[in-house]
């Protein structure tokens, strides 16, 4: 394997923070490297001086002769009047691109086709369009171009799940050849996992280096951790050893301690699990009763457009779900529906007595008030303690778990970073001690280490949970339960997880687009059916909704049943049975109100 890239002995200071501290690495051929840290710990740093934009105090970085780099940097540099197919395609004659199978598959993967259509079409202008369209332009024109070695700094932002599957897809088949090397900056764990061969960990100045992605790079610091650990102790004994042969004159012979150095996936053999569901959901259902919020047959609209259609859901206490879907089909307007900021067009949203809610949104402005404060007043201006996986938590030492040191504590709001805020934004939610809390993308600005804190915290958490993200690794992580709305107006179950989403959205790609049940009147394509047909085939799809809200309220009775019957098991093995058939008999309707929706659109 030939080094593309090398750099030995490099150094950089930016102000008082010494970012690179005699740090030698290489990128060679057939790398495709993940880099992970600390929020300003130096990641994006170490990319610009890998693409040569950023000059280093001393050391030397040398590159092969010829070599062709891309960087994807956090902001794009386009110019407004600059046309979607310009800023996309360049030069480039139709002929060439159109019939280039490669490039075709970048713009079906991220702008929607040929046509350019997720973007606006070949014509619009990029001023106009969003951030993460404008990001998804520049991925596209990047991918496109194809240079020897691909620096991308955090390129799953504003991917939703399906976008962010095409692209370690992409990444780790369609271009991984042992001419070219990947270089990326995420806090995305799951694309890592996918993706990386080798992890880079930007920490105090230097760059610790593991093999593989996500899962083996926790596994490799883990074992040196314990290593490192051990060594220490050992250094201890030692010293205590030392003191006392001074103390009392030289020691008998003693045999050498043996240290076995065990693999790195027994170190976690004797590990509980992260949460004990039982007792939360116990400790949850003393705190919230049975009813906690409740949206019966409930239809949101948002200007001329119906998101949801007739739909019901009912959170437990102790829920932990997660909510993922297409872009625009209404996940946040739903978790604004369900904190009551979003008025319903038709239908009841029941909301229990006990219910202390919490909603952390995308935006800070709630920390506006706050920003002449330090740190610490602005969480203990809401509470100074709370209680946390049965103890009592002081808000220093909970600011201490996500990231906040003794010093930084005492930092001013109006200097926070935007992770930094976004962490400070949980926290003061956290200490309003809330037995409902609402999240909407969490993940935002937020670096891996405070992301697994997070976690860490929210596993002693007792309430019920309810997550929209992209992150998969996260939905995973902190839910057992996940739902999808596929911009039909259904909330869909998906027993099957994430993959189940996937599947779902890869066969309403390869097949005709269904007509949307929500629709009053026939589409142009259904009109070639009769009227008496088109009558009965909407019956048919109407009858199946009404069945697929009984199905789910019926299982919310073996939910609660379930819940109830938690410690006799014979008990509770029968409603599992039973709950496993609710699930069974849910997905012969979803198949069936398919098949009717795609007959209307025939």
């Amino acid at each position: 394997m030939a080094n593309l890239i090398a750099a030995e002995r490099i150094s950089l200071a930016l102000g008082t923070s010494q970012l690179l501290d005699e740090v030698s690495l290489g990128v060679g051929t057939g790398d495709r490297i993940g880099i992970v840290g600390r929020n300003g710990g130096g990641k994006t740093t170490l990319l610009s001086v890998l693409a040569g934009n950023q000059s280093v105090d001393t050391g030397r970085l040398t590159r092969t002769g010829g070599l062709t780099v891309g960087l994807l940097t956090q902001q794009d540099g386009m110019a407004a009047d600059t046309t979607v197919a310009q800023a996309v395609l360049g030069d480039r004659a139709e002929h060439e691109w159109a019939g280039e199978a490669r490039v075709r598959e970048i713009l079906d993967g991220l702008l929607g086709g040929v046509s350019l259509s997720a973007v606006g079409g070949h014509g619009a202008l990029v001023g106009p369009l969003s951030g993460g369209e404008r990001r998804r332009i520049s991925l596209a024109r990047l991918l496109i171009d194809d240079p020897d070695v691909l620096l991308l700094d955090e390129p799953t932002n504003h991917l939703d799940v399906e976008g962010v599957q095409w692209l370690a897809t992409y990444l780790s088949t369609r271009r991984a050849t042992g001419n070219n090397a990947l270089v990326t900056i995420t806090h995305d764990r799951w694309f890592l996992d996918a993706v990386a061969t080798l992890t880079w960990e930007v920490v105090d100045g230097r760059v610790e280096q593991y093999e593989g992605g996500y899962a083996a790079y926790v596994l490799a610091k883990a074992e040196r951790a314990r290593v490192a650990a051990a060594t220490e102790e050992r250094r201890q004994n030692l010293l205590r050893k030392e003191l006392a042969w001074l103390r009392r004159g030289a020691p008998a012979r003693t045999s050498k301690p043996k240290f076995r150095i065990e693999a790195a996936n027994e170190l976690i053999a004797d590990v509980p699990d992260p949460r004990d569901e039982v007792e939360l959901v116990r400790f949850a259902t003393t705190r919230l009763g049975k009813d906690v919020i409740d949206l019966l047959d409930a239809s949101i609209e948002v200007g001329d457009r119906e998101l949801i259609h007739k739909q019901t859901w009912r959170l437990a206490p102790g829920e932990r779900t997660g909510i993922v879907g297409v872009n625009g089909a209404g996940k946040s307007t739903l978790l604004r529906a369900i904190a009551g900021l979003q008025p319903l067009s038709s239908g009841k949203r029941k909301e229990g007595r006990t219910v202390q809610l919490a909603f952390l949104t995308q935006e800070l402005r709630e920390l506006d008030e706050v920003q002449g404060m330090t740190v610490i007043s602005a969480i203990t201006e809401v509470k100074l303690y709370i209680m946390l996986d049965g103890k009592e938590t002081s808000a220093s030492s909970l600011a201490k778990r996500l990231g906040f040191s003794g010093s930084r504590q005492q930092s001013r709001v109006s200097d926070l970073s935007g992770g930094e805020r976004r962490r400070l934004q949980f926290l003061r939610l956290l200490m309003t001690e809330p037995n409902v809390l609402l999240l909407d993308e969490p993940t935002n600005d937020l670096d891996i280490e405070t992301l697994t804190s997070m976690e860490d915290v929210l596993d002693g958490w007792a309430g019920t949970l309810v997550v929209v993200s992209h992150d998969r690794y996260l939905l995973e992580r902190m839910c057992n339960r996940q739902v999808a709305l596929l911009g039909d107006g259904a909330i869909r179950q998906l027993t099957g997880g994430v993959d189940q989403y996937l599947e779902l959205r890869a066969a309403a790609a390869a097949a005709p687009r269904p007509a949307t049940a929500l629709s009053s009147a026939p589409t142009p394509a259904a009109r070639g059916r009769s009227a008496a047909e088109v009558r009965e085939l909407k019956k048919t799809v109407a009858r199946l909704e009404k069945a697929l809200a009984r199905n789910s309220e019926r299982e919310q009775r073996l939910h609660d049943q379930l819940l109830a019957a938690a410690t006799d098991h014979v008990k509770a093995a029968e409603l599992d049975a039973q709950l496993r058939e609710v699930h069974a008999e849910r997905e012969a309707f979803e198949s069936e109100w398919l098949e009717a929706a795609e007959q209307l659109d025939e």
